[in-house]
């Protein structure tokens, strides 16, 4: 679709307005910590503040006229006062940011002072100490609030001291409307309500308890925050689908670090895509093999499909195969392979060094997939949804002992056995160091294109297709159907072919948001490849003599799924890595001969079966 000027400038608007919603929201959310008991931590109030929080507790002692802060008596240090630890340090920064807590106008700060005794010393004592800071107290909307809690006065008493003085609320008190003004926020004992530990989610019962503390207390204006809580993100979930507007932590910059990607971490799709119906008719049959259709989602482990099967509403294309299994993908020297080991064992047949493209570990080239069927006069394609030159593509048609070299591999191209190469990267094409390399292309049989819509044209012949990176972009920024119509025309060009066809069509970005820790760019990537899946499934009934193998070269981010909703679409997840994994990934089959894929195997045994099918006597 194009657009004109007019509408660009449109979009462009509203992306940015987008970003600027999405970055106040995300200012918002890291900004709910409470630093429970703060003044344990290695860096007393400045550990939090520099995870942002928006709640610092301090548990203080009256003792010759000062303010110290500790958990009990006994604990009293000299050198830990409340003015020492906290007013000053908030000052100077509160200073700094020129009259607000934080330099983010969005960001707003309470410090909680919870006295432990002694009130009637206490509070006097608190607000001399006080007094040298009383610009960063009271004043305008962006003074820090400070709030009383622990051995605080009654109600009825709050009028008496300082406006800029608040008070930490309780549930079970009745406040008079003047009282109120004088309360931040309302706090209570999560044990007083439940017995949770804060593992899996609340009973009914219990849910409904706590959220309608919340809501009370929001009806009056007020947040509200639960105390002895356990600190995990479980916890953190649970307490912010119930609305707590406080989440407790001894762990601020955990916290911080949980809130302020939960934006990356979490996705919901509205909207499922339909899933084919396969018909089963030669499923799993003793038939001979003439097509194999080998879908590689680059980086897509378990969870990743997990991921992709909840916000698709329960349903994904590739969960239609009735076989599957289990590839161990080790690497010839880790065992936590790349995309260029793990390809390079599914070409070839052969365990090699990362980094190495279809080329063993002592150094000698392998023989790939598409020449070994070629002797058979078998036709090949192979389709990325990135880069064509990156490894997983490159294993498929060049040697080489880096993957990066990728005007090498290009240029490799000249050797292979490969009649449809589909992706981008032009510029290591057109601006290869070798100037005649597309004259040598086109005169060795390829028809060089640019879009799928020109290749829709083309009848028959080899095809090199070399999208621009925009036509490339994560289906998140709009590349839309891409691989699923590159595969639709592969199939259209091959299946006249004869004595059949091999094909290999990867889903490459999946792995892009494994390592940038991205879920919806994950499981965006990882829905499209199963729109793939179910093309090729279509494609699988429809023929009758087509095999389709689904499987990943490695698993990346170490994906875990915290929460999910399969009815809404929404999932939230972590990443434990911004790399691979050495996890099996699972392998599907559909289609004739496909219960030789159950099982656990070496990587290397998906190119030992698909060569004995294709290449099986009689076929």
């Amino acid at each position: 679709m194009k657009y004109s000027a007019l509408k660009r400038s449109a979009l462009v608007s509203v992306v940015s307005l987008l970003i600027a919603v999405t970055s106040f929201a995300q200012n918002v959310a890291i900004n709910k910590a409470h630093s429970h008991n703060d003044y344990k931590q290695n860096i007393p109030f400045l550990q939090a503040y520099y995870a942002q929080a928006g709640s610092i507790e301090a548990d203080v002692f009256y003792l010759n006229n000062k303010l110290y802060v500790a958990h009990e008596r006994k604990e009293i240090e000299e050198s830990r006062t409340l003015t020492q630890l906290y007013l000053k340090p908030l000052a100077a920064l509160f200073r700094k940011n020129g009259g607000r807590p934080y330099a983010d106008s969005a960001l707003h700060l309470q410090l909680v002072v919870d006295i432990k005794e002694d009130k009637a010393h206490v509070i006097p004592a608190l607000i001399k100490e006080l007094e040298p800071f009383k610009d960063i107290f009271q004043g305008g909307k962006n003074t820090v609030k400070i709030v009383l809690s622990g051995d605080m006065p009654a109600p009825a008493a709050f009028d008496q001291f300082p406006a800029y003085i608040y008070f930490d609320g309780r549930p079970n008190i009745s406040y008079t409307d003047a009282q109120l003004k004088h309360v931040a926020m309302i706090s209570d004992d999560l044990g007083n309500y439940t017995q949770w530990n804060g593992k899996g989610v609340l009973i009914g019962p219990d849910s409904l308890k706590l959220a309608t503390l919340i809501n009370n207390a929001h009806s009056k204006g007020k947040p509200f925050r639960f105390w002895a809580t356990q600190d995990s993100p479980n916890t953190w979930i649970q307490l912010q689908k119930l609305g707590a507007d406080w989440i407790n932590t001894d762990h601020s910059q955990q916290l911080h670090d949980f809130l302020a990607n939960r934006y990356k971490l979490e996705f919901i799709n509205p909207k499922p895509h339909p899933i084919y119906t396969p018909t089963y008719k030669t499923d799993g049959l003793k038939k001979p093999v003439k097509n194999i259709i080998l879908l590689i989602g680059d980086g897509m482990g378990l969870a990743q499909i997990q991921a992709g099967l909840t916000a698709n509403h329960g349903q994904l294309n590739l969960l239609q195969c009735r076989f599957s299994g289990f590839s161990q993908t080790r690497a010839a020297n880790s065992d936590n392979t790349d995309s260029a080991a793990g390809a390079t064992a599914m070409a070839t047949g052969h365990k090699t060094n990362n980094r190495y493209i279809s080329i063993d570990p002592a150094g000698a080239q392998l023989t790939r997939i598409p020449d070994t069927l070629a002797t058979k006069k078998i036709k090949s394609g192979i389709i990325s949804c990135a880069d064509i030159t990156d490894a997983t593509p490159a294993a498929f048609y060049a040697h080489n002992t880096e993957r990066t070299n990728s005007t090498a591999i290009a240029a490799d191209l000249l050797t292979s056995n490969v009649d449809v190469l589909i992706g981008s990267n032009q510029k290591s094409f057109f601006n290869n160091p070798d100037a005649g390399l597309m004259q040598k292309l086109k005169a060795k049989g390829y028809t060089v294109d640019t879009t799928l819509t020109a290749l829709q044209q083309q009848k028959q012949g080899k095809q090199l297709v070399l999208l621009s990176d925009a036509a490339t972009h994560p289906v998140i920024k709009g590349r839309g159907d891409m691989l699923a119509q590159s595969l639709k025309e592969t199939i259209r060009l091959l299946s006249t072919n004869k004595n059949g066809f091999f094909i290999m069509a990867e889903g490459a970005q999946i792995d892009h948001g494994g390592h940038a820790n991205d879920l919806p760019f994950l499981i965006t990537e990882m829905l499209d490849f199963d729109r793939t899946v179910g093309e090729a499934l279509k494609f699988g009934d429809q023929n009758g003599e087509t095999l389709v193998i689904i499987t990943a070269d490695h698993e990346t981010g170490g994906l875990s799924l915290l929460d999910a909703s399969t009815a809404e679409g929404r999932v939230l997840g972590s990443f434990s890595t911004n790399d691979h994994t050495s996890v099996n990934v699972p392998v599907f089959a559909y289609g004739p001969n496909a219960n030789e894929f159950i099982g656990t195997y070496q990587n290397t045994e998906i190119f030992n079966k698909i060569v004995r099918l294709l290449l099986a006597p009689g076929r």
